[in-house]
């Protein structure tokens, strides 16, 4: 039966993933708290009061620092606090809504880092604002969220004869049940999971984050380079948005269109 088996949030763009067994939705509107904090390179201008999207590399992102992965974090939502840890430690700990705390946090990073980042980085937030990879193409793919076939990787993982972690692909929402490659059919095209109706609006181009291995921090895998070869293109999964309110559960049903 086509299920949702997994929802994924990124408080901090570029940082680790938190699993959640539900998460309410609004129309219109990304997954709450997904990607509304970055890190911005030493040399990126960003106005957090007047937020713009700009391209992802101006930001600490796994395309560029593979050594990002070998960070794990926890964010406590009601405030706001980061956890930064590695090889079982906390390293730092820090409200992101705060001078201090965030200062404790890029330079913790930064340290990890090793001066890779050219600079320390600096944790940024825009009201309203939602650092998606797509949000420079619109104010609508700002709030999409991306979707991931775990049959689609399976078939990757065939071709490749070695296992492909999902974590790579940093999706939001993990599904299975359905033929691979089948998501690239509901673009333009409304579905349901659960009760919640999404749209897919774009196929996810592949970029050089999905080489690094999620455990080693190394790039072990030249995804984007594979896919071309194997299926003659670098995509793989969707951008979906959200088109009504509801709450989605890991095990809900996809409803497809007929």
């Amino acid at each position: 039966m086509p299920m949702l088996k997994r929802i994924s949030r990124f408080p901090v763009k570029g940082l680790s993933a938190e699993d959640l067994p539900e998460i309410e939705v609004a129309g219109g509107r990304g997954l709450p708290h997904d990607r509304t904090f970055a890190l911005a390179l030493a040399d990126t201008d960003f106005d957090e009061a007047n937020p713009r999207p700009i391209p992802k590399t101006k930001f600490a992102v796994l395309a560029r620092f593979a050594r990002l992965a070998a960070l794990q974090t926890a964010f406590d939502i009601p405030t706001s606090t980061l956890s930064l840890l590695h090889a079982g430690s906390v390293l730092a700990a820090g409200c992101l809504e705060t001078t201090s705390g965030r200062e404790t946090v890029e330079k913790a990073i930064d340290e990890f880092m090793g001066g890779d980042l050219n600079g320390r980085p600096r944790v940024v937030k825009g009201n309203g604002h939602r650092f998606t990879d797509v949000s420079v193409h619109s104010p609508v793919l700002m709030e999409a969220v991306s979707l991931i076939n775990l049959s689609t990787v399976r078939e990757l993982e065939n071709r490749l004869q070695r296992p492909v972690d999902l974590r790579r692909f940093r999706g939001n929402l993990l599904v299975d049940g359905i033929d691979p490659w089948s998501e690239m059919d509901l673009i333009d095209r409304e579905f349901r999971i659960g009760d919640v109706t999404v749209r897919g609006v774009r196929r996810t181009k592949r970029c050089p984050a999905t080489e690094v291995n999620p455990d080693t921090a190394e790039r072990d895998i030249r995804v984007p380079l594979e896919l071309r070869e194997h299926f003659g293109h670098g995509d793989l999964g969707i951008y979906v948005t959200i088109a009504s309110d509801g709450i989605l559960r890991v095990g809900d049903r996809l409803v497809l269109p007929a």
